[in-house]
């Protein structure tokens, strides 16, 4: 790859190449730029195509679009983009190696010829008074687009970050407000943004539909324009919908992908190219809410003191074929996305809920994962067949748990926990990373409301199944290693040394100490947690640790599992849902022979890993990482709205909180047993001057000495919650600002604490007072 670099200019007077008289086209701009013999820049086009005046400025805003665009230089002088990479683009972030981001063409399309050229993001130094300086746009992280200024060098391509750009997907999406004077506002649903922003054509959209907008012209003042109308904010279903087109999901499958599934589903099993494991009572052990069932399980004793197990996988590889459309979609998609009120499926529910779901009393197509494994849980033997599955049952995590402890099980459930004890000493002798922290599950009623929030409940159930799922895993992973084949690996790096340093200060506000000279292993968290007696100290380092590990993504080149404390890993066992799976399967079909053609003409005839994928393969893990970071930004981002929605039925009520964050702005709380974060603005701590004490994580007043600090319980009055953004709002109530000290040591009552009113939420759900440009209207 190069770039289109053309040879200085020599002095003299440049021979401009007269074209039709009038604005020009981007294209026409770029044929311009290609068939000229020199490098031109704006004087030159504007003379080319006769522009003056205010056409001239026209033009400059033309030229400054195809810069931010990537498709010419944004110097004086322009390049056409003829290949490669172009002198100045738009780049996308997809991961990172060695420390530093790596990213690739912000346009370049999954089925585009060849893979993207892959750049390193560097920051660039640059000569000030002061000496040299490094310029660069701060933190990035996967997803974020950048215009950077590209070179290649010896050792590979280069990025030089020029400025952050707003991410596409997140598009302008908002809640329609009219105020006093009849003027139309968005009211942002992004929790990030506080101002509302003026509307010059609401499209037919009325007061609280929720709406996408564009902008509506170059110029802030300009405002948006309402392009369409989403209906209700608060209807049933909705918090999931402001999440799909937040994040660009897709949610809609085409006629030509549904056609597809159909055809595929209605395959007939070749019982004579299967394994038959009908006979064994498999089952499968899913949560209450689950929608789909991938995996099940059986084990018994081998005689010797080991066991026999089958881990049975749906056999995805087998309906959803290289090549198809189905596929292209799947791979598209990356991923299941789960709501509260809705899941947003990587497959068509014919084949996601129907054909390819392990239910019960019903014979499916499997991957079968055979394993054996001695009395200490170490693996002694591993195969993987194709095989026709006969599930004996589908129980909640609950009912199994149920049943064990009220010593109902039946002979085959009892078997899984005698294996899953032997799997729990190979856990143990490993000592993978063990952070306990609360999930939150929110139950809706028939109406689509928040019936309750809650914890869900840790049970051995739950560590049975997983540690199933994880020898089966392993499992996968280095039976393809065996025959070196490609490996979708599932890779958790050590945390950098960036974050450790940050831990380290973190854990010297207790007290604690952390040697960043020793070799960091998941044993050495573990160790430490454990030497903490007070339960509230050992949360709160719990989720200092979660923070100081590094993101797990996908890639062919292996680098190990650090958190499970494992060597070699992929995923293996949800292919219904995760596109990764359904690469391992297909890399195992080929590496075992297991291939079995398609008995239609009509779909892809091979079910193996396609040719290309395996060229791909690191711009597919790039792919499917960046889906999988999205899908749980919005997971997250919908359950914070749906209990922010529950909520706002107790503003004015107090709440047993946790500080989690100190800013120079204020005090991050989190709702003990909910877990709904808010933030505490410093101006309702009191009438006194806080301090911000950054290395120590606290806030200090300057007149009475009280401490705000991370881990502090603390009374506090939910002021607001705002349902579209999932936003809360805290303060103290006069009278009510006990602090209890991390460790249970509490302090006096605070004192000069000021009562501020209830930021009510109006009507369906929207404040009462919305601020737009920083002004209340």
């Amino acid at each position: 790859m190069a770039f289109d670099k053309r040879p200085p200019r020599k002095p003299g007077k440049l021979s401009v190449r007269k074209m039709e008289p009038g604005m020009p086209t981007r294209q026409q701009v770029l044929d311009f730029i290609a068939n000229a013999a020199d490098e031109v820049g704006k004087r030159e086009i504007a003379k080319a195509f006769g522009l003056k005046g205010a056409e001239k400025i026209e033009l400059k805003a033309l030229l400054k679009d195809m810069a931010e665009e990537g498709l010419i230089d944004g110097k004086r002088t322009a390049y056409h983009r003829m290949g490669g990479v172009p002198k100045v683009t738009v780049l996308r972030v997809v991961g990172v190696e060695d420390g530093l981001p790596i990213a690739v063409p912000d346009k370049w399309e999954p089925d585009d010829a060849g893979a993207p050229p892959r750049l390193t993001v560097v920051e660039q130094r640059v000569a000030q008074k002061k000496g040299p300086q490094m310029r660069g746009v701060g933190a990035l992280k996967p997803g974020d687009r950048i215009l950077s200024r590209t070179e290649e060098t010896t050792e590979g391509w280069l990025a030089f970050p020029m400025k952050k750009l707003p991410n596409d997907a997140e598009g302008i999406m908002g809640v329609v407000e009219i105020d006093g004077a009849g003027k139309g506002w968005l009211a942002p649903i992004d929790k990030r943004e506080r101002h509302a922003v003026q509307i010059s054509d609401l499209g037919g959209a009325v007061e609280g539909q929720l709406v996408m907008a564009e902008p509506a012209g170059r110029s802030p003042r300009a405002g948006v324009r309402v392009v369409a109308v989403l209906g209700d904010p608060l209807a049933p279903k909705s918090f999931s919908l402001i999440a799909i087109h937040k994040h660009g999901l897709p949610h809609i499958f085409s006629s030509e992908v549904i056609a597809e599934a159909e055809l595929s589903a209605r395959q007939a099993l070749s019982q004579e190219q299967r394994e038959d494991v009908t006979h064994l009572p498999i089952v499968a052990i899913d949560p209450v809410d689950a929608r789909d069932h991938d995996d099940a399980i059986w084990a018994e004793p081998d005689g010797e003191g080991g066991w026999r197990a089958v881990v049975a996988i749906a056999d995805v590889s087998f309906y959803v074929r290289p090549g198809g459309a189905l596929d292209r979609e799947a791979r598209k998609r990356g991923n299941s996305v789960y709501f509260p009120d809705r899941v947003v499926p990587m497959l068509p529910e014919v084949l996601s809920a129907d054909v390819c779901s392990l239910k019960a009393g019903a014979p499916r197509a499997a991957m079968a994962c055979h394993l054996t494994f001695d009395a200490e849980g170490r693996m002694t033997s591993f195969r993987f067949t194709r095989a026709i599955v006969r599930i004996a049952e589908v129980i909640t995590y609950e009912e199994a748990q149920r049943r064990i402890d009220e010593s109902e099980a039946a002979p085959h459930l009892v078997n899984l926990w005698g294996a899953w004890k032997a799997l729990t000493k190979a856990r143990e002798s490993r000592d993978p990373l063990e952070l306990d922290l609360p999930e939150r599950r929110v139950v809706l009623d028939e109406m689509g409301r928040v019936a309750s929030v809650a914890v869900r409940e840790r049970l051995d159930a739950h560590r049975v199944v997983e540690d199933f799922m994880i020898a089966a895993n392993v499992a996968a992973a280095k039976a393809l290693e065996s025959k070196a084949a490609p490996v979708v690996y599932r890779i958790h790096e050590p945390p950098n040394r960036e974050k450790l340093i940050a831990l380290k200060d973190y854990l010297a506000t207790f007290e604690r100490k952390l040697a960043l000279g020793q070799v960091i292993t998941p044993a050495l968290f573990n160790r430490m947690l454990k030497s903490i007696d007070d339960e509230i100290e050992k949360a709160l380092i719990m989720e200092a640790v979660l923070r100081s590990q590094t993101q797990a993504y996908y890639g062919p080149r292996n680098a190990g599992h650090f958190g499970l404390g494992l060597g070699s890993y992929a995923h293996f066992t949800s292919p219904i849902r995760r596109y990764s799976d359904l690469l391992v399967h297909r890399a195992l079909v080929d590496a075992f022979h297991l291939e079995q053609p398609a008995p239609s003409g009509d779909l892809p005839a091979l079910s193996g890993l396609h040719g290309r994928d395996r060229s791909d393969l690191a711009r597919i893990c790039d792919a499917i990482s960046t889906a999988e970071r999205r899908a749980m930004v919005a997971e997250r981002e919908t359950v914070d709205r749906y209990v922010a929605a529950w909520l706002s039925m107790h503003v004015g009520e107090m709440f047993d909180c946790r500080i989690t964050g100190v800013q120079r702005f204020g005090l991050f709380a989190t709702i003990i047993g909910l877990g709904g974060d808010g933030l505490v603005p410093v101006s309702v701590l009191g009438d006194e001057r806080f301090h911000h004490d950054e290395k120590g994580q606290r806030m200090v007043g300057e007149s009475t000495g009280t401490v705000f600090a991370i881990g502090d319980r603390v009374r506090l009055r939910l002021a607001e919650a705002n349902a579209l953004t999932g936003a809360l709002k805290l303060e103290p109530e006069e009278g009510q600002g006990r602090i209890e000290k991390r460790g249970g040591v509490p302090l006096p009552d605070k004192a000069g604490l000021k009562r501020r009113g209830s930021h009510l939420v109006g009507h369906r759900g929207r404040p009462a007072n919305i601020r737009h440009q920083g002004k209340r209207r």
